[in-house]
């Protein structure tokens, strides 16, 4: 019998599979423990930075989803959500037909995420704002919403986003799956939950629903396909429809985080995997995740920030140019080499701008030799330039074991010029990491670049101004209202 047991075992360890079982034993579920939280929330809750970064959030997705609806990617959204729900009450933005609100919050959430460039939580390296700016927009258009009640549901989706992304962190990522597909999903039903005036039973029921709609597969890594860019429309569109789906009397499993076939016992099965499942909701109210959120100022895969940092400062510093450089080697974290800088023949020559934003040998050969990344970076004739394509050659890459894993994201460049001179740069924290923060006004200026192709200079300021006025709006639907172009 032992023997038996042992070949069992032992085949279980070839093939991969092994036996699901509760993660984590609670007498509250975690879902329910985060409902009872979102229940008790109120605005006068929130610390003052938090309200603050979560109106800057605000603004920086709208820029980011005037943007993206430019986009061949936003054009084809934009017919797709219109060919998928009658009119209704919320505005798509940009052009501004209206649709069904779970519909409205998919187009403008994958909007958001086509230039990759909204913010990221550090550690579990979710896309958190754009999914739950969308869904509290949409949902304001269709029931009476003020800007304080938008701001705590903006507030404390992007906190339970994070903070069940940080359960493993890196450990979805190695599998295949984006976080932001994943776990927004949840972030987002409590949002609307919230929003919906549910009870604290009915919002854990809905993230039990929601759990079978979370997903958020990267397969489209590998061809350089768009996919990825509608995880955070699927997000506030999934949940939505989970909270509206638990409101009306549907069931959901409330142990859907640590339970014996929950998120984490199915996505993550073999036994050494380490999770923290106190990361959910110990310290709610105390400890904000949030805080540990980067804003963007590049529009490429959020690990890549610390190196564009890095070589732009130092072609300005030594005024070098791309034909300058012999080479360059780049120190990386283990965690972001199947992410950013493997396998090399699609980083080398990515086959589209997506696949070039999660390239570290592209992303570096264009910075430098454009001197600059921004809404217009990664276009179809820099994708083609020889230059750019003979530098991204030249620029390698090494496992440093120093370097630290998810949350910090930290960058290094030693460039070997033609001449023998030899160039070292080091960020330590990337440009709009807490340690080294956007300040308002680079977040308005990036806004203002987003946001104009769509809004005149006055209509911008106009909701800008809005926007800083948030908490003392009656009616939030108004932002959305200025979030179209006019004729």
């Amino acid at each position: 019998m032992r023997d038996n047991a042992h070949r069992f075992a032992q085949s279980e360890l070839r093939t991969g599979f092994f036996p699901v079982s509760p993660l984590n034993v609670v007498d509250t579920p975690l879902a329910a423990q985060l409902a009872a939280w979102v229940s008790r929330l109120t605005f006068d809750d929130l610390p003052a930075d938090v309200v603050d970064a979560t109106k800057l959030r605000v603004l920086d997705v709208i820029g980011l989803a005037l943007a993206g609806s430019e986009t061949p990617f936003g054009h084809a959204t934009r017919a797709a959500s219109i060919a998928l729900s009658p009119a209704g009450p919320a505005h798509i933005l940009g052009t501004g037909e209206t649709v069904a609100p779970a519909t409205a919050a998919f187009a403008n959430a994958a909007f958001a995420q086509a230039l990759e460039f909204d913010d990221t939580h550090n550690e579990s390296i979710v896309h958190m704002s754009s999914p739950a700016v969308a869904a509290a927009l949409a949902l304001s258009e269709s029931r009476p919403v003020s800007g304080r009640e938008a701001i705590v549901a903006i507030a404390l989706a992007n906190e339970i986003s994070s903070r069940v992304g940080s359960v493993a962190p890196g450990q979805f990522h190695r599998r295949g799956f984006h976080p932001t597909g994943l776990f927004a999903p949840f972030g987002i039903t409590y949002l609307a939950g919230k929003l919906l005036g549910s009870s604290a039973d009915t919002m854990a029921r809905g993230a039990g629903i929601c759990g079978s709609a979370a997903a958020g597969l990267l397969e489209c890594w590998v061809d350089g396909t768009q996919s990825k860019f509608l995880h955070s429309g699927f997000a506030a569109q999934s949940g939505i429809t989970a909270a509206l789906l638990a409101q009306a009397g549907v069931t959901g499993p409330p142990t859907v985080f640590e339970g014996r076939f929950g998120l984490f016992a199915s996505h993550l099965q073999h036994p050494e995997t380490k999770k923290d499942f106190d990361r959910i909701a110990g310290g709610l109210g105390e400890r904000w995740e949030s805080r540990n959120a980067s804003f963007k100022p590049y529009p490429a895969a959020h690990v890549l920030h610390p190196y564009v940092d890095a070589v732009l400062r130092a072609r300005n510093t030594y005024r070098i140019s791309s034909t300058d450089v012999a080479q360059i080697d780049c120190p990386v974290a283990e965690f972001n080499v199947s992410i950013v800088c493997e396998p090399l023949a699609e980083k080398l020559a990515p086959a589209s701008d997506s696949h070039a934003r999660i390239s570290l040998q592209y992303t570096v050969a264009e910075a430098l030799h454009e001197g600059k990344l921004g809404k217009s970076a990664y276009s179809p004739s820099n994708l083609r330039s020889p230059e750019i394509l003979a530098l991204a050659q030249r620029v390698r890459y090494y496992i440093d074991p120093d370097f630290p894993g998810p949350g910090r994201f930290k960058g290094a460049l030693r460039i070997t010029l033609h001449d023998g001179r030899v160039i070292e740069e080091t960020q330590e924290h990337n440009l709009g990491s807490p340690e080294n923060p956007m300040s308002a006004a680079q977040l308005r200026a990036k806004f203002d670049e987003n946001a104009n192709g769509v809004l005149s200079t006055a209509e911008r300021d106009r909701l800008a101004a809005e926007i800083e006025d948030m908490e003392n709006l009656d009616d939030v639907s108004t932002i959305a209202g200025l979030s179209i172009r006019h004729p």
